[in-house]
């Protein structure tokens, strides 16, 4: 059975792992789950992933990874070359670091913003298989961290073109997902943060990243 990818091209989450199997060279099927039909929450994909989210990754022998670090740590063993993840012990736990704080600090920031503000999102507050509602107070607090992130984050990149290493990691993959959708939230990069329209020209260069 070939490796199986359940994506959705516009989402940031889905992206992750589509630059990661696409950095990897390692062949798939993409099959496209439309979110805004509601897909993900059907019978048929419950049946692949009951947590309803998306992306998926059914490899050869059945086993199904439901989220980006798992799928980024099978790629990872699965064809070790090129590295995303270090080659050092110290290179690892600095790109482990530097992706949990994007997770932490980019990544829930933009979905708190973005799901508890707007409206395409009513009722959709958190990802998943259960309804949530917005609160608008959740939306105030995450624009006010993904600007606090976006700051540190041309901090890091001052003198820098990567992120966490002096060449291309999954914490570059990572910080892209959130980037390169805060225009969605009206609040992209501009002049008062020059790293980071330098490091997103690059990035944006990169074929993994035009899929």
């Amino acid at each position: 059975m070939k490796i199986r990818f359940y994506d959705y091209a516009p989402a940031p989450s889905p992206r992750r792992a589509r630059m990661v199997l696409a950095e990897k060279g390692i062949e798939h099927e993409n099959i496209q789950i439309d979110m805004t039909k509601g897909e993900q929450l059907s019978d048929q994909y419950r049946k692949i992933n009951p947590g309803c989210t998306i992306p998926t990754v059914v490899l050869e022998d059945g086993t199904t990874l439901f989220d980006n670090l798992g799928i980024a740590a099978w790629a990872e063993a699965y064809q070790p070359v090129p590295a995303l993840l270090g080659v050092t012990p110290a290179e690892k736990g600095i790109v482990s670091s530097w992706a949990a704080k994007i997770d932490h600090q980019g990544g829930i920031s933009f979905m708190e913003a973005y799901r508890n503000w707007h409206r395409m999102m009513k009722d959709r507050a958190v990802p998943g298989k259960r309804n949530f509602a917005q609160i608008p107070e959740l939306a105030d607090r995450g624009f006010i961290r993904l600007a606090d992130f976006m700051e540190d984050l041309n901090e890091q990149l001052e003198g820098r073109e990567h992120i966490a290493l002096d060449g291309f990691s999954l914490a570059d993959i990572w910080a892209f997902s959130v980037i390169s959708v805060t225009p969605w939230i009206k609040v992209p990069p501009d002049e008062n943060h020059p790293n980071i329209l330098r490091w997103l020209e690059m990035m944006n260069a990169r074929p993994s990243a035009k899929l």
